[in-house]
């Protein structure tokens, strides 16, 4: 069975991308988005910030793969936020995992410095990671759900 018709050009998936891009052009929504690229990108330069790079810790490589990605992340919410929300819960994991960095990671002394620092931007990275999942349902809630259409259609799915 072969349909002619782009499945983008669907009534649905288009109301759903419209939906995204109205929670992603959300103020707060974009200072969320900015403020996680900011922390993802302090997390990422951190060993040089703090001092802890010249140690060549676990630690030291571990901030800034994690940082890197989440700056990685922040980036596809602010452009592409309808293609990323569905891995938007990955941001806040990454914030608990930036807490708990120090304590879990071997091969080397976490210093005050080092867990301060990923403490608080760890938190940050959850905090604002939870935001960016929030807007993103609150978006899906205001319509009322995703819906279908068509014969089978017996009302709002909710």
């Amino acid at each position: 069975m072969t349909h002619g018709a782009d499945i983008g050009t669907h009534p649905d998936i288009m109301q759903m991308r419209a939906r995204y891009e109205a929670a992603a052009a959300n103020p707060a929504a974009q200072l969320a988005d900015g403020l996680t690229l900011l922390s993802g990108l302090y997390l990422a330069l951190s060993p040089w910030i703090v001092g802890f790079s010249g140690t060549r810790t676990p630690l030291t490589v571990n901030n800034l793969i994690t940082g890197l990605a989440v700056a990685l992340l922040a980036m596809g919410y602010s452009s592409a936020f309808g293609r990323t929300y569905g891995i938007s819960w990955v941001a806040p994991l990454l914030g608990i995992w930036t807490i708990i960095a120090p304590w879990v990671i071997r091969g080397g002394m976490a210093t005050t410095s080092t867990i301060i620092s990923n403490v608080v931007v760890g938190a940050l990275i959850l905090l604002f990671g939870l935001a960016t999942m929030r807007f993103g349902m609150m978006e899906r809630g205001r319509s009322g759900g995703f819906h279908t259409t068509g014969p089978a259609h017996m009302g709002p799915t909710h």
